[in-house]
Formats: structure tokens, sequence, C-alpha cells
């Protein structure tokens, strides 16, 4: 079947970006390494006198028989060695020798660890339309950055979920745009309300571009369903947005909590075929007209400090994405792609599902100590939560109308609010208050607030159950639960 092609959506770019024309200099880096060709155009230093002649390092072995957290030994480790003379490498392994991953690199990323990447990106989502692509980037964080300088102009409005990762909103506030928020519930945006803030928005400045951590996010530990991404995305179609879908949780999703241990030691993905059909779809997945933006990371699969991230869109609008990178960040490190990519290529996709299969079980583990631990520990009468079903964190929500100092506070939810923040602070535990991750903004005409809780009064923590041991998990937990009586006088 012959794949459409992505609609034209170059109308929605900024100025910046539909500005910004290619560089001359970079249009002649195609003729550098070819036969023959004496390449005196660019200044590339001799990678002789780059001090580097092997980096390795000591990867666990797919498929990780004992486990994905087990101390590598002798039996069980792969060597990756890449070497500066691409003649010392191994020629059957797709490696990216030094002496071109030091060197001024493509701004779309090394040719084969893009390769993988969209093997994998097909695999795992199935892009409805001919055209798609991806590049590099160093992370979503800029990712995010730059996606804003693409499609934004200081004083335009953007939705976002109503509680949202605080640096994200920073970046946005940062470039002058305003925040304009959509209401959630546990499930995370609720459809309806964001197409109602469209349907009825008034005036210019409508908003061209949703902002949405939509599997396990952060800060609320909420994940769209299937249906409600389906919606959200026709409504999306309707009103002409750019949907930028920031996963960096994604493949961090998990059985449903349980408390009955024999059904949870017999939940296991036992296949590839099962955990690929395990994922709820990606907006990516569901995209026939190039509007989705997706954000990607190896931060939360295999290690922050890679700061390698990729952008996955229709190639016209990453085109302008390259533009402004090439001034910008240029490339992503040398050494991370070598070491990253030799990991990649020596476990094969194969592998890295393993990989990812074992990151599964680890977290589902990790949720259920957290949230046993709450259970255990956090007082009934006062505490209310969602085991989340993906992702990094969990939230307790308490009612703070039954602190006794309420009246005092002014009847201010925030105020008791922070008196639990100070009090897990005393007793050596610290949750972040879920004011911090708060979206401040109003739609054109101001929409009516709906509730996301039938309790006005309810004030949430976020926690995180991926820092910490699981004993230390479960001894704060315990410490954060004795603060919360203490505050309740119970």
């Amino acid at each position: 079947m012959t794949l459409p092609e992505a609609k034209d959506l170059s109308h929605l770019l900024s100025a910046e970006a539909a500005s910004r024309k290619s560089s001359p200099l970079k249009s002649a880096f195609k003729y550098y390494g070819l036969p023959g060709m004496t390449f005196l155009g660019g200044g590339l230093p001799l990678s002789d006198y780059f001090p580097f002649d092997k980096i390795s390092a000591d990867i666990p072995t797919a498929p990780f028989k004992n486990g994905i957290g087990a101390q590598v030994t002798k039996e069980d480790k792969t060597v990756v060695e890449v070497f500066k003379k691409r003649e010392l490498n191994d020629p059957a392994i797709k490696d990216i020798e030094l002496s071109r991953s030091l060197q001024y690199g493509y701004t779309e990323g090394a040719v084969e660890l893009i390769s993988f990447l969209k093997e994998h990106t097909e695999m795992v989502h199935k892009p409805k339309y001919s055209d798609w692509n991806l590049i590099s980037s160093v992370g979503n964080t800029q990712s995010w950055d730059a996606t804003l300088r693409t499609f934004c102009t200081r004083g335009d409005n953007i939705l976002v979920e109503e509680y949202s990762f605080s640096s994200a909103l920073e970046t946005v506030h940062a470039q002058g745009i305003n925040t304009i928020p959509v209401c959630m519930d546990a499930e995370g945006i609720i459809p309806s309300s964001l197409a109602k803030q469209l349907d009825e928005w008034v005036g210019f400045n409508k908003p061209k571009l949703l902002y949405t951590i939509c599997t396990g996010q952060n800060p609320t530990g909420s994940s769209l369903t299937a249906a409600r991404r389906r919606e959200i995305y026709e409504i999306a179609c309707k009103h002409d947005l750019i949907v930028v879908e920031d996963e960096p949780y994604y493949f961090l999703q998990m059985e449903a909590y349980t408390t009955d241990l024999e059904k949870r030691n017999q939940r296991h993905v036992h296949s590839h075929e099962e955990f690929l059909k395990a994922m709820v779809p990606s907006y990516l997945s569901l995209d026939t007209e190039g509007r989705v933006i997706r954000l990607d990371s190896f931060s939360k699969v295999l290690a922050p400090g890679l700061r390698f991230g990729w952008i996955v869109g229709q190639e016209q609008l990453l085109e302008r994405y390259i533009r402004l990178h090439e001034v910008s960040i240029q490339c992503p490190s040398g050494v991370t792609q070598s070491l990253t990519n030799g990991l990649l290529q020596r476990w094969g996709q194969s592998g890295y599902l393993d990989w990812l299969i074992g990151l599964r079980s680890e977290y589902t583990h990790k949720r259920d100590v957290a949230i046993d631990a709450v259970s255990k520990y956090f007082p009934t009468e006062v505490t209310e939560f969602v085991p989340p079903v993906a992702g990094m964190f969990f939230t307790t929500a308490f009612d703070a109308s039954k602190h006794p100092k309420f009246e005092e506070f002014g009847k201010d939810p925030l105020k008791v609010e922070n008196s639990i923040y100070e009090r897990g602070l005393e007793e050596g535990c610290l949750m972040i208050p879920g004011s911090w991750f708060k979206v401040e903004g109003e739609s054109n005409p101001p929409q009516p607030k709906v509730p996301t809780t039938t309790n006005p009064n309810l004030i949430f923590f976020r926690g995180t159950y991926a820092a910490v041991p699981l004993d230390a998990l479960e001894h704060g937990l315990e410490k954060f639960g004795k603060a919360v009586k203490l505050e309740f006088g119970l």
C-alpha cells in the first residue's frame, strides 16, 4: 500500500523559522570524503591530532539473562571498542569511527545511528504517511526549545496540560509565549474540554500548538488512553494544531497495579510482539497529515548524561529544525554517538527490545513497592491516589479542608500544601508540591474551570520511584506518611 504524503503545514512556522536559509558552507560538505577530492573548503582539523585512539565500554549482553540491573560479569558482557581509524573497526559492525564522530558532524546525526532509530521507529510506531523522517537532538529539553522557536513567535499562545513539567514551562515563558492550560483528570487531557476551548475561541492569536507529555505524565503520572489520543488528534486536525508529544517515558509503560501477589508473579511480557502490542498507540502512529512532532530520548531508557535525543516528524518541517541546529547545537556529542551506536549495533533491534522489556519489569516492580508503601503508611482518611501505569512518577492527593489549621490558613489549600511540604522535610523526605507545576493562562474568551475533582480543596504531591533503592523508597514514604499524619493530627 502506498502511503500518502504529509499535509503542507508550512503556514504554521514561526517568522524566525520561515526566514532561515541554508548555509552555503554546509552545502559544500556533500563533497567531503569523495574519492579524488582535495577538500580545502572547511575548517576541519586532521583527525591525526585527536588524542583519542580508541574508546571502549563493557555492556551487558542481550538478552540479559541475569536481568538488566545485574552487575556485568566476564561471562555476560560484551565489549564495545570503537577505534579512530576506520580500518581497525570490525567491518561486520556499523561502528562510527572516531576520526568521523569527533569531527564536525552531520547536523541530522550520524547515518548509522539515525538509520537504527528509523528502523526502530518504523517497527514501534508504523508512521501512516510516506515523507516522515527523524533528526538528532541533545535531548528532549533542547528538542522542545527548538520546537518553540520553529513554530512560535513572542506573544503566541500554546496549549499545555494544566499541570506540566516546570522546566518545559520555563522554556516557554523565557521566549515570551503564553501557556493556555487544558483541563485534566486521572487519565490526562479531557478531550471535550480541549474541544470546547478551541470551538469557542474568539479573536486572533488562536493556539496552533498543543504540548503534551502523554505517557507517564510529569508530574501527575497520568497516561492518555488510545481512545482519548484519537479524539485529541481529530480535534487537532479540525483546528489545524501541531501536536507535540514529549515522550521520554513511553517505554516505561507497565502492567496495572494489583495487590494480588499471585497475579503479580504471573504478569510477564513474553515476546517482542506482546511487548509492542501492549504499548498504547502514540500520536505519531495515528498521524496521517504530518502534524505530530514526536520528541524522543535515551535519557530514561539508557542514561540522561548521554544527551542524545531525536525528533520525528514530516521532512518539510524537520528541514527547518536542521537550519536552526546548524547555527545552535550543530550536532550531538560525537563520543555519545559512537558509544551509543556501538551499543545498539551490538544489541540489534531485538536486543534493544529485550532491554526495554527488562525496564518494563523493573519499573513495574518499583511502582508496586511505592504504591504498597503509600497504602501502608499514608492515612486513608485524607489520602487519595491513582496507581500510575507508566513513567517514573506517582502522586498522592490530600483533602486540605480536613487539616486542623484550614480555617486559620484562611481556607487556602496552598498554605496546607506548604505546611505538609515543610513537615516532610523535617521528617527527612522530600516530595514536590503539585502547585509548582501549575500552568497559568487564560483562553479567549476565558473558559469556566472544569474541575479535575469534585473536591476543590484537594492538593497533591509528586514522588518518584526511580531515584533511590527500594528499601530507601519504602523508608522515605514511611517518613512522609508520618509527616502527613502529624499535619492532620492522625
